[in-house]
């Protein structure tokens, strides 16, 4: 039995393309491709056949309205993706103990890109080694952290479909 009193939640909308995240929140979205591209390598997590995670080093690019994932060819990481194409992605915090810029993670689903028009304009910007595999993400989550006024954390969350959101910690 639900309370149906209790302040209800609505479920975020559907994964979303890095452009729909940028158009939503330009500002957030600026600070996030900043963050990563502060750093070459990042963090991704999948999901290993058994369900346990698996933590891997990438590296990530912004192009054409998307965040796309390149991986050699049968890397574990994209054989994780291909069987389930949910991840995490966390962006490189730096040296040393300084947040600049905030912590940033993203989370979504990675899907194969297996057209030629596609993976060519791909080649033309990054000129990665071939073969490759190609992933473009679906968004359903972003959150930064950082810390404002030397006082407080703050967490910034979006997810598709859903306002920003913002909890502040002293």
């Amino acid at each position: 039995m639900t309370d149906s009193t209790a302040p209800t939640t609505p479920p975020p909308g559907p994964p979303a393309p890095w452009s729909r995240f940028a158009d939503a929140e330009p500002a957030l979205a600026a600070t996030v491709e900043a963050r990563f591209g502060a750093y070459t390598h990042h963090v991704l997590a999948t999901l290993r056949r058994d369900g346990s995670p698996r933590t891997t080093g990438l590296e990530v690019r912004f192009l054409d309205g998307e965040l796309w994932l390149g991986m050699m060819p049968g890397s574990v990481k994209a054989l994780d993706l291909r069987r389930d194409p949910r991840f995490a992605l966390q962006a490189n915090p730096g040296d040393g103990t300084g947040m600049g810029g905030g912590d940033v993670r993203i989370g979504g689903r990675a899907i194969e890109v297996e057209d030629a028009a596609t993976r060519a304009r791909y080649v033309k910007e990054v000129e990665p080694p071939e073969p490759f595999h190609l992933f473009r993400t679906e968004l359903t989550e972003v959150v930064r952290t950082y810390v404002e006024d030397d006082a407080y954390l703050v967490v910034q969350v979006w997810q598709p479909g859903k306002p920003l959101r913002a909890v502040k910690r002293a």
